[in-house]
Protein backbone atom coordinates (compact mmCIF):
# COMPACT_ATOMS: atom_id res chain seq x y z
CA UNK A 1 0.00 0.00 0.00
CA UNK A 2 1.33 3.45 -0.89
CA UNK A 3 2.07 6.01 1.77
CA UNK A 4 2.16 9.77 1.53
CA UNK A 5 5.73 10.17 2.76
CA UNK A 6 9.00 8.33 2.44
CA UNK A 7 9.80 7.57 6.06
CA UNK A 8 13.59 7.33 5.92
CA UNK A 9 15.90 10.35 6.04
CA UNK A 10 19.67 10.59 6.19
CA UNK A 11 19.51 13.71 8.37
CA UNK A 12 17.13 15.19 10.94
CA UNK A 13 17.52 18.54 9.19
CA UNK A 14 15.36 18.65 6.07
CA UNK A 15 15.83 22.35 5.22
CA UNK A 16 18.92 24.46 5.86
CA UNK A 17 18.90 28.11 4.82
CA UNK A 18 21.93 30.40 5.10
CA UNK A 19 21.77 34.12 4.35
CA UNK A 20 19.05 33.80 1.72
CA UNK A 21 18.04 37.09 0.07
CA UNK A 22 15.85 38.22 -2.80
CA UNK A 23 15.76 41.69 -4.33
CA UNK A 24 13.43 43.15 -6.92
CA UNK A 25 15.29 46.19 -8.12
CA UNK A 26 15.81 48.42 -5.08
CA UNK A 27 13.26 46.46 -3.03
CA UNK A 28 14.79 43.76 -0.80
CA UNK A 29 11.87 41.42 -0.18
CA UNK A 30 13.94 38.88 1.79
CA UNK A 31 17.10 40.03 3.51
CA UNK A 32 19.63 37.42 4.62
CA UNK A 33 17.34 34.94 6.38
CA UNK A 34 18.86 31.85 8.00
CA UNK A 35 17.03 28.94 9.64
CA UNK A 36 16.75 25.17 9.76
CA UNK A 37 13.72 22.88 9.69
CA UNK A 38 13.83 19.49 11.40
CA UNK A 39 12.22 16.51 9.72
CA UNK A 40 8.73 15.80 11.06
CA UNK A 41 7.99 19.26 12.47
CA UNK A 42 5.56 21.98 11.46
CA UNK A 43 7.65 25.11 11.01
CA UNK A 44 5.87 28.44 10.68
CA UNK A 45 6.59 31.86 9.25
CA UNK A 46 4.47 34.42 11.14
CA UNK A 47 4.20 37.94 9.79
CA UNK A 48 2.00 40.43 7.94
CA UNK A 49 1.50 40.66 4.21
CA UNK A 50 4.68 41.90 2.55
CA UNK A 51 6.96 40.49 5.25
CA UNK A 52 8.72 38.14 2.82
CA UNK A 53 6.90 34.89 3.61
CA UNK A 54 5.69 33.98 0.11
CA UNK A 55 8.95 35.13 -1.50
CA UNK A 56 10.89 32.76 0.76
CA UNK A 57 8.63 29.84 -0.20
CA UNK A 58 8.98 30.66 -3.88
CA UNK A 59 12.76 30.56 -3.55
CA UNK A 60 12.75 27.28 -1.61
CA UNK A 61 10.47 25.68 -4.21
CA UNK A 62 12.70 26.94 -7.10
CA UNK A 63 10.08 29.34 -8.50
CA UNK A 64 12.39 32.29 -7.79
CA UNK A 65 16.18 32.40 -7.99
CA UNK A 66 17.77 33.85 -4.83
CA UNK A 67 19.80 37.04 -5.19
CA UNK A 68 22.28 35.69 -2.64
CA UNK A 69 22.70 33.03 0.01
CA UNK A 70 22.29 29.29 -0.21
CA UNK A 71 19.92 26.55 0.90
CA UNK A 72 19.48 22.80 0.85
CA UNK A 73 16.01 21.27 0.68
CA UNK A 74 15.53 17.55 1.34
CA UNK A 75 19.30 17.18 1.01
CA UNK A 76 19.47 18.84 -2.41
CA UNK A 77 21.17 22.13 -3.23
CA UNK A 78 18.57 24.73 -4.15
CA UNK A 79 20.46 26.05 -7.18
CA UNK A 80 22.50 23.13 -8.45
CA UNK A 81 19.92 20.39 -7.94
CA UNK A 82 16.63 22.22 -8.48
CA UNK A 83 15.02 19.29 -10.31
CA UNK A 84 15.38 16.99 -7.31
CA UNK A 85 14.17 19.75 -4.99
CA UNK A 86 10.97 20.04 -7.03
CA UNK A 87 10.48 16.29 -7.00
CA UNK A 88 10.82 16.10 -3.21
CA UNK A 89 8.39 18.84 -2.17
CA UNK A 90 4.73 19.63 -2.48
CA UNK A 91 3.26 23.13 -2.60
CA UNK A 92 -0.14 24.51 -1.68
CA UNK A 93 -0.02 28.15 -2.86
CA UNK A 94 -2.19 31.05 -1.69
CA UNK A 95 -3.97 31.25 -5.03
CA UNK A 96 -6.40 28.64 -6.28
CA UNK A 97 -4.71 26.90 -9.22
CA UNK A 98 -7.19 24.13 -10.10
CA UNK A 99 -8.81 24.16 -13.54
CA UNK A 100 -12.47 25.03 -12.93
CA UNK A 101 -13.64 23.20 -16.07
CA UNK A 102 -12.17 19.91 -14.84
CA UNK A 103 -13.36 17.69 -12.02
CA UNK A 104 -11.55 17.39 -8.74
CA UNK A 105 -10.25 13.93 -9.65
CA UNK A 106 -9.05 15.14 -13.06
CA UNK A 107 -7.15 18.01 -11.49
CA UNK A 108 -5.23 15.72 -9.14
CA UNK A 109 -4.45 13.26 -11.94
CA UNK A 110 -3.21 16.14 -14.11
CA UNK A 111 -0.77 17.14 -11.35
CA UNK A 112 0.43 13.52 -11.21
CA UNK A 113 0.97 13.54 -14.98
CA UNK A 114 3.06 16.70 -14.69
CA UNK A 115 5.28 14.92 -12.15
CA UNK A 116 5.60 11.96 -14.53
CA UNK A 117 3.83 9.57 -12.17
CA UNK A 118 2.40 6.51 -13.91
CA UNK A 119 -1.38 6.22 -13.93
CA UNK A 120 -1.10 2.78 -12.33
CA UNK A 121 0.24 4.62 -9.28
CA UNK A 122 -1.53 7.96 -9.50
CA UNK A 123 -5.07 6.59 -9.80
CA UNK A 124 -5.13 4.68 -6.48
CA UNK A 125 -3.15 7.46 -4.82
CA UNK A 126 -5.68 10.03 -6.03
CA UNK A 127 -8.46 8.02 -4.40
CA UNK A 128 -6.46 7.92 -1.16
CA UNK A 129 -6.03 11.69 -1.25
CA UNK A 130 -9.66 12.39 -2.08
CA UNK A 131 -10.61 10.33 0.96
CA UNK A 132 -8.06 12.13 3.13
CA UNK A 133 -9.57 15.55 2.36
CA UNK A 134 -13.14 14.22 2.30
CA UNK A 135 -13.84 15.06 -1.34
CA UNK A 136 -14.61 11.57 -2.61
CA UNK A 137 -18.32 12.36 -3.01
CA UNK A 138 -17.51 15.50 -5.05
CA UNK A 139 -14.59 14.01 -7.01
CA UNK A 140 -16.46 13.93 -10.33
CA UNK A 141 -17.98 17.39 -10.06
CA UNK A 142 -16.43 20.33 -11.88
CA UNK A 143 -14.32 22.53 -9.63
CA UNK A 144 -16.46 25.52 -10.66
CA UNK A 145 -19.15 24.05 -8.38
CA UNK A 146 -16.85 23.79 -5.34
CA UNK A 147 -17.02 26.10 -2.35
CA UNK A 148 -13.92 27.96 -1.17
CA UNK A 149 -13.24 25.35 1.49
CA UNK A 150 -13.57 22.49 -0.99
CA UNK A 151 -11.17 24.20 -3.37
CA UNK A 152 -8.62 24.63 -0.59
CA UNK A 153 -8.91 20.94 0.29
CA UNK A 154 -8.46 20.04 -3.38
CA UNK A 155 -5.30 22.17 -3.53
CA UNK A 156 -4.02 20.29 -0.48
CA UNK A 157 -4.66 16.92 -2.13
CA UNK A 158 -2.95 18.05 -5.34
CA UNK A 159 0.09 19.17 -3.35
CA UNK A 160 0.43 15.64 -1.94
CA UNK A 161 0.22 13.68 -5.21
CA UNK A 162 4.00 13.25 -5.59
CA UNK A 163 4.52 11.77 -2.09
CA UNK A 164 6.45 14.84 -0.87
CA UNK A 165 8.80 14.64 2.07
CA UNK A 166 8.17 18.33 2.69
CA UNK A 167 4.94 20.23 2.10
CA UNK A 168 4.86 24.01 1.74
CA UNK A 169 1.59 25.67 2.78
CA UNK A 170 1.42 29.36 1.87
CA UNK A 171 -1.38 31.00 3.88
CA UNK A 172 -3.47 27.80 3.65
CA UNK A 173 -6.58 29.23 5.32
CA UNK A 174 -6.52 32.76 3.90
CA UNK A 175 -10.07 34.02 3.40
CA UNK A 176 -11.76 30.90 4.82
CA UNK A 177 -14.48 31.04 7.46
CA UNK A 178 -13.72 29.80 10.98
CA UNK A 179 -15.37 26.40 10.51
CA UNK A 180 -13.56 25.64 7.25
CA UNK A 181 -10.29 26.88 8.72
CA UNK A 182 -10.66 24.40 11.58
CA UNK A 183 -11.22 21.60 9.06
CA UNK A 184 -8.00 22.49 7.20
CA UNK A 185 -6.15 22.51 10.54
CA UNK A 186 -7.40 18.94 11.10
CA UNK A 187 -5.92 17.77 7.78
CA UNK A 188 -2.61 19.47 8.57
CA UNK A 189 -2.40 17.72 11.93
CA UNK A 190 -3.21 14.41 10.26
CA UNK A 191 -0.28 14.82 7.86
CA UNK A 192 2.09 15.39 10.76
CA UNK A 193 0.75 12.86 13.24
CA UNK A 194 -0.26 9.96 11.00
CA UNK A 195 2.10 10.39 8.05
CA UNK A 196 5.03 12.05 9.85
CA UNK A 197 5.24 14.70 7.16
CA UNK A 198 7.33 17.86 7.50
CA UNK A 199 5.36 21.05 6.84
CA UNK A 200 6.44 24.64 6.27
CA UNK A 201 3.51 26.94 6.97
CA UNK A 202 3.24 30.68 6.38
CA UNK A 203 0.46 32.60 8.09
CA UNK A 204 -0.54 35.93 9.56
CA UNK A 205 -3.17 34.28 11.77
CA UNK A 206 -1.89 34.15 15.34
CA UNK A 207 -4.21 31.33 16.40
CA UNK A 208 -3.12 29.25 13.43
CA UNK A 209 0.58 29.58 14.25
CA UNK A 210 -0.03 28.96 17.97
CA UNK A 211 -2.21 25.91 17.37
CA UNK A 212 -0.27 24.15 14.62
CA UNK A 213 3.41 25.05 14.70
CA UNK A 214 6.17 23.31 16.63
CA UNK A 215 8.42 26.31 15.98
CA UNK A 216 7.74 29.76 14.60
CA UNK A 217 9.93 32.34 12.93
CA UNK A 218 8.66 35.91 13.34
CA UNK A 219 9.47 37.64 10.06
CA UNK A 220 9.11 41.36 9.33
CA UNK A 221 10.37 43.47 6.43
CA UNK A 222 12.31 40.51 5.06
CA UNK A 223 14.18 39.83 8.31
CA UNK A 224 13.73 36.96 10.76
CA UNK A 225 13.39 38.63 14.13
CA UNK A 226 13.10 35.61 16.41
CA UNK A 227 12.66 31.81 16.20
CA UNK A 228 11.20 29.57 18.89
CA UNK A 229 8.29 27.40 19.92
CA UNK A 230 5.00 29.22 20.60
CA UNK A 231 5.59 28.83 24.33
CA UNK A 232 9.19 30.05 24.08
CA UNK A 233 8.11 33.14 22.16
CA UNK A 234 5.34 33.93 24.61
CA UNK A 235 7.47 33.37 27.69
CA UNK A 236 10.28 35.49 26.22
CA UNK A 237 8.16 38.57 26.86
CA UNK A 238 9.19 38.22 30.47
CA UNK A 239 5.90 38.38 32.32
CA UNK A 240 2.32 39.64 32.17
CA UNK A 241 1.56 42.78 30.20
CA UNK A 242 -0.28 45.66 31.87
CA UNK A 243 -1.45 48.55 29.68
CA UNK A 244 -2.48 51.72 31.51
CA UNK A 245 -3.91 54.79 29.81
CA UNK A 246 -3.87 58.10 31.67
CA UNK A 247 -5.64 61.36 30.97
CA UNK A 248 -2.56 63.58 31.27
CA UNK A 249 0.38 63.32 28.82
CA UNK A 250 2.81 64.64 31.45
CA UNK A 251 4.63 64.08 33.69
CA UNK A 252 6.29 60.86 32.52
CA UNK A 253 6.41 58.58 35.57
CA UNK A 254 7.99 55.57 33.84
CA UNK A 255 11.00 55.64 36.15
CA UNK A 256 8.74 55.63 39.21
CA UNK A 257 6.71 52.66 37.90
CA UNK A 258 9.93 50.79 37.15
CA UNK A 259 10.88 50.95 40.85
CA UNK A 260 7.93 48.73 41.82
CA UNK A 261 9.44 45.35 42.74
CA UNK A 262 7.29 43.21 40.43
CA UNK A 263 7.76 45.49 37.40
CA UNK A 264 10.36 44.35 34.85
CA UNK A 265 9.98 46.93 32.07
CA UNK A 266 8.05 50.11 31.27
CA UNK A 267 7.47 51.82 27.93
CA UNK A 268 5.42 54.97 27.41
CA UNK A 269 3.75 55.99 24.16
CA UNK A 270 1.69 59.18 24.22
CA UNK A 271 -0.65 58.76 27.22
CA UNK A 272 -0.23 55.00 27.54
CA UNK A 273 2.17 52.95 29.66
CA UNK A 274 2.97 49.38 28.57
CA UNK A 275 4.31 47.54 31.60
CA UNK A 276 5.79 44.04 31.85
CA UNK A 277 5.45 42.57 35.32
CA UNK A 278 5.64 39.34 37.25
CA UNK A 279 2.30 38.36 38.81
CA UNK A 280 0.34 41.07 37.05
CA UNK A 281 -2.66 40.66 39.34
CA UNK A 282 -0.53 41.77 42.30
CA UNK A 283 1.41 44.46 40.44
CA UNK A 284 -1.66 46.20 38.98
CA UNK A 285 -3.02 47.65 42.26
CA UNK A 286 0.45 48.94 43.16
CA UNK A 287 0.77 50.63 39.79
CA UNK A 288 -2.70 52.18 40.11
CA UNK A 289 -1.88 53.54 43.58
CA UNK A 290 1.36 55.06 42.31
CA UNK A 291 -0.29 56.75 39.34
CA UNK A 292 -3.00 58.26 41.50
CA UNK A 293 -0.42 59.44 44.04
CA UNK A 294 1.17 61.48 41.24
CA UNK A 295 -2.12 63.27 40.59
CA UNK A 296 -2.80 61.45 37.31
CA UNK A 297 -6.15 60.01 36.25
CA UNK A 298 -6.40 56.47 34.88
CA UNK A 299 -8.78 56.20 31.90
CA UNK A 300 -8.14 52.55 31.01
CA UNK A 301 -6.25 49.53 32.27
CA UNK A 302 -5.85 46.00 30.92
CA UNK A 303 -3.95 42.92 32.02
CA UNK A 304 -3.05 40.16 29.56
CA UNK A 305 -1.08 36.98 29.86
CA UNK A 306 1.68 36.50 27.27
CA UNK A 307 0.30 35.87 23.76
CA UNK A 308 1.87 35.54 20.33
CA UNK A 309 0.52 38.97 19.47
CA UNK A 310 2.31 40.39 22.51
CA UNK A 311 5.48 38.60 21.39
CA UNK A 312 5.09 40.04 17.89
CA UNK A 313 4.55 43.49 19.39
CA UNK A 314 7.61 43.05 21.60
CA UNK A 315 9.91 42.22 18.69
CA UNK A 316 8.50 44.42 15.91
CA UNK A 317 6.88 47.31 17.76
CA UNK A 318 3.52 46.63 16.09
CA UNK A 319 0.50 44.46 16.82
CA UNK A 320 -0.21 41.82 14.20
CA UNK A 321 -3.90 41.90 15.12
CA UNK A 322 -4.07 45.63 14.42
CA UNK A 323 -2.28 45.18 11.08
CA UNK A 324 -4.71 42.44 10.07
CA UNK A 325 -7.70 44.56 11.12
CA UNK A 326 -6.39 47.46 9.04
CA UNK A 327 -5.79 45.15 6.08
CA UNK A 328 -9.32 43.71 6.29
CA UNK A 329 -10.80 47.23 6.51
CA UNK A 330 -8.88 48.23 3.38
CA UNK A 331 -10.06 45.12 1.53
CA UNK A 332 -13.65 45.82 2.59
CA UNK A 333 -13.39 49.37 1.21
CA UNK A 334 -12.04 48.03 -2.09
CA UNK A 335 -14.88 45.52 -2.37
CA UNK A 336 -17.43 48.25 -1.62
CA UNK A 337 -15.94 50.52 -4.29
CA UNK A 338 -15.83 47.67 -6.78
CA UNK A 339 -19.53 46.88 -6.21
CA UNK A 340 -20.40 50.57 -6.54
CA UNK A 341 -18.71 50.74 -9.95
CA UNK A 342 -20.43 47.61 -11.26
Amino acid sequence: MTTLVEKESSSPTIVKVEGLSKSFGKLKAVDGVSFEITEGEIFGFLGPNGAGKSTTIKMLTTLLTPSSGRATVCGYDLINDARNVRGSVGVVPQEYTADEDMTGRENILLCADLYGIARSDSKPHTEELLKLVELQDAADRKVSTYSGGMRRRLELAAGLINYPRLLFLDEPTLGLDVQTRAAVWKYIRTLKEEYRMTLFLTTHYLEEADSLCDRIAIIDHGHIIRIGSPEELKSSIGGDVIVVGVKEPTPDISSDIAKISLVKDVKKTDNTYRIKAEMGEEASPQIMDLIRSKGLHVVKISLTKPTLDEAYLEYTGRSLREEEANRMAMMSQRWTMARARS
